[in-house]
């Protein structure tokens, strides 16, 4: 970038066209919130058949249209303002050393180079010391020795005119450097001519997002940051902070960050994980359409010491050993993802409320936090943790639980609003055996946990503070307790079922108020009686025992995973925990002292 061009650039045009694209993302979320939320779900309740199904698939189409351009458009905005940022800033660097000269009476040319006039005391041949024209150094080095060379000549001019030079030099190049870094970036900003959003749309979204992401890193690092390992309260009061641009900025930019910051309103939190959504799943359906698909012919038989063998084929072998944990770890996330989108295309199906995404991340064993209703306006508030074997792969069955907790809670709560978390925030032990024996995973978790809990008291707006309950199955109730233990559970009440063991040896010493502690132990399940032999808390005692001071529920459901069995009794005694009417729970009956002498 020459100097005539800097000095005649406008960087509030730059910022002016950052808020079209900005007000154009915004009116896409809008209108795919519309679509989505209002009026798909107004026809799925009131037209059916055929011709309604594929109207409803084409609003869902429409819905991912306006959502990618939501995406690419905020982060051109992003990236328009970044620019004006940097290119302001080198301008704002040229004004002050064009100025500076000027008042010098120095003369800057046309290629930024300064002339200076003869000027100084009279040397001993009688003449004052001649002027003459310098130029800008950048390297740092021949700055130096410029700068020295200046110092040494009489004429004070010198001196100034190469400080001002060199000042001209630096801003030219930091102008350049901005134009060249954000050009690309900018045309890369581009849809194809089609109106399908593919996998490899949002792979390149995904691309778009790193790259301005990355570039923009001077720009972000302008604002207000949030705060490092900050509490839930203190990223609320940073971003509460941040103005309408900022907080744009933050959500295209860095969408991964944003969507983890307890604190932070769901509707934001869910803006931004959404984004991280779809597009790690295209990217993911990308590469996986492009690892070749594994041999029909898996298996062979062999003769074995005279009996038949049953073995994996060579062909077979030779893909799995290049391809096969890739495979594997693809097809189980996107596996998850799909579920997690049933959840939001489910929306409005017999009255269930739209989805909130507060967290995504498909790495490892991946996490997903996924809230039925809005937490912030809720009257009553209801956190699942999952227990052993709970991944992003197998996330169905758990956000499955919370959607059939939601609708009988919904019922018993009588007008009063009801959001229902699955809250997949940790690494859960993988194996029954050779894993959740281990204590460690709830420790590692529990932190996150509270944390998570936290922040839904930091960002809720509805009128007073909301009913807040804890349900933990299996592992996730050992999760709980290792939480209460070390820390504030930040809850109302506590519902555990199917529990191995809390940590804790006592009710009392789950942060709760005295009463507030409920347990569900099913006929047939195992897992109680491994926590009793190995696993428990302190002294041995699981939640199922008395001595533990539990309010033992009426459990008509069988086995380790049918607690939220439509229907139950079992289901339905959570769900009156959940909206504070522990009043009309059925509890069982206290154990008969009496009765082995029977």
């Amino acid at each position: 970038m020459d100097l005539a061009t800097l000095r005649a650039i406008k960087p509030t045009e730059f910022s002016e066209a950052a808020d079209g694209y900005r007000g154009t993302s915004d009116m896409a979320s809008a209108a795919k919130d519309r679509l989505d939320n209002q009026i798909a779900v107004a026809m799925r309740n009131s037209l059916k058949g055929e011709a309604a199904t594929a109207a409803i698939g084409q609003l869902a189409e429409l819905g991912k249209n306006f959502h990618y351009v939501q995406v690419e458009c905020g982060l051109v905005g992003a990236a328009l303002e970044a620019f004006s940022y940097e290119v302001g800033a080198a301008k704002g660097k040229l004004d002050a050393a064009l100025e500076g000269a000027r008042a010098a009476k120095l003369t800057v040319n046309a290629d930024g180079s300064i002339t200076y006039p003869p000027s100084g005391d009279k040397g001993e041949d009688g003449r004052i010391p001649d002027g003459g024209t310098v130029g800008g150094l950048t390297d740092s080095t021949a700055a130096a020795l410029g700068r020295q060379s200046a110092t040494f000549d009489p004429n004070p001019h010198h001196r100034l005119a190469q400080d001002y030079a060199d000042q001209i030099a630096a801003a030219l190049k930091a102008a350049t450097e901005a134009d060249e870094k954000w050009a690309p970036k900018l045309r890369a900003l581009k849809a194809d001519d089609d109106l399908t959003v593919s996998d490899r749309d949002w792979a390149d979204a995904s691309s778009d997002t790193k790259g301005v992401g990355g570039a923009g890193e001077a720009y972000l690092g302008s604002m207000p940051q949030p705060p490092a390992d900050g509490s839930a309260k203190e990223n609320a009061e940073w971003w509460q902070g941040l103005s309408a641009e900022e907080r744009a900025a933050w959500v295209s930019m860095r969408p991964d960050l944003v969507g983890a910051l307890d604190g932070l309103p769901a509707t934001v939190r869910d803006e931004a994980n959404r984004i991280v959504f779809d597009e790690t799943r295209g990217t993911m359906r990308t590469e996986l359409d492009s690892i070749p698909a594994p041999p029909a012919n898996e298996w062979t038989w062999i003769n074995s010491g005279g009996y038949a063998s049953k073995v994996h084929t060579d062909e077979w072998m030779n893909w799995h050993n290049k391809y096969g944990d890739r495979y594997d770890s693809l097809t189980s996330s996107l596996k998850g993802m799909e579920s997690i989108q049933a959840r939001f295309d489910a929306t409005g199906n017999g009255g269930l409320p739209e989805a909130y995404l507060l967290k995504f991340d498909a790495d490892g064993n991946g996490r997903a936090i996924v809230a039925n209703g809005n937490p912030d306006t809720a009257h009553h508030q209801a956190v699942y943790v999952p227990g052993t074997t709970a991944s992003l792969g197998k996330v169905d069955g758990d956000i499955g639980r919370m959607t059939d907790l939601w609708r009988v809670a919904h019922t018993e709560a009588h007008g009063e609003s009801v959001s229902t978390i699955t809250w997949l925030g940790y690494d859960a032990p993988q194996n029954l055996v050779l894993d959740s024996p281990f204590e460690h995973y709830a420790y590692d978790g529990a932190p996150a946990f509270r944390d998570f809990m936290d922040g839904l008291d930091a960002s809720h707006s509805g009128d007073g503070g909301p009913h807040r309950t804890v349900i933990a199955h299996s592992y996730g109730t050992t999760l709980v307790g290792a939480a209460a233990q070390t820390g504030h559970l930040n809850a109302d009440d506590v519902v555990l079922a199917g529990s191995p063991g809390v940590k804790v040896s006592r009710a009392t010493d789950l942060d709760v108020p005295s009463g507030h502690v409920w347990n569900e132990e099913a006929a047939g399940d195992p897992v109680p009686d491994v926590g009793r032999f190995g696993h428990g808390g302190s002294g041995w005692v699981v939640p199922s025992d008395p001595s533990f001071g539990a309010r033992q529920m009426t459990t008509d459901t069988g086995g380790h995973s049918g607690y939220w069995d439509a229907g139950s009794d079992s289901l339905r005694n959570q769900a009156r925990v959940v909206v504070g009417k522990g009043g009309n729970v059925e509890l069982k009956p206290p154990p008969d002292p009496w009765a082995h002498v029977k």
